[in-house]
Order: structure tokens, then C-alpha cells, then sequence
């Protein structure tokens, strides 16, 4: 069925648009995109179907901070969050949340 995610900025309270993010299979880049107005990253398979596998989502949340006009440490105290994860059944949907702020982060697998 898929796979999505969600970045919401837990400062702000809002959606985090224009979060970078990568995501791999297996070690191998299958995308590259940004986060709409929603936080949201449509297309991340592409035309590809769910396999069987480890995935990896990285999300460059300082960058994001620091359009947002947030004073960071340099280096920052988180720069990206990477969620490692793995598909063992690839007709299901597999959600990918991510909420943030500067100091922390949290994940879970959503619906």
C-alpha cells in the first residue's frame, strides 16, 4: 500500500515545510524531495512498489530551524534525524511520522 511521513515542528506548533529528506532501501537513494505546506512528502516510492527491506528516512531538521529563524549551537545539537526501519510486509501502508523541535525528536509507526 505504502509509505508516507509527517514532520510536525513541535516548537511552532505547526507543520514543518521544506524539511529536506532522503530516504534509502537497502543503502541505495530512492528519493530526495522536501516537505509541502502540510509537512507532508507525497511520492516518496515513486512508481516503485513496497519491498521487503531496510529503510532509512533522513530529515536535515536544523536547516529547517534555522529558516524559521531559531539561534541554533554550532554545531547544532541535532543537525538531522535519521529512522532506521525495516518492511516485513510490504502490502501494508507504513507511516513515518516525525516530531520535532531543536533539543528532540520522536517517532512512531502511524496508520
Amino acid at each position: 500500500m505504502g509509505l508516507s511521513t509527517h514532520v510536525l515542528d513541535t516548537t511552532n506548533g505547526v507543520p514543518a515545510r521544506g524539511v529536506a529528506i532522503t530516504l534509502l532501501h537497502e543503502g541505495a537513494a530512492w528519493f530526495e524531495g522536501v516537505t509541502n505546506e502540510d509537512g507532508r512528502c507525497p511520492g516518496l516510492l515513486g512508481d516503485r512498489p513496497l519491498e521487503v527491506g531496510h529503510y532509512s528516512l533522513t530529515f536535515a531538521v536544523a536547516d529547517y530551524f534555522r529558516t524559521m529563524g531559531h539561534v541554533l549551537p554550532e554545531p547544532p545539537f541535532i543537525d538531522r534525524v535519521t529512522i532506521d526501519f525495516a518492511v516485513a510486509e510490504p502490502q501494508a501502508h507504513y507511516h513515518v511520522p516525525l516530531l520535532v523541535s531543536p533539543f528532540g525528536y520522536s517517532t512512531y509507526r502511524g496508520s
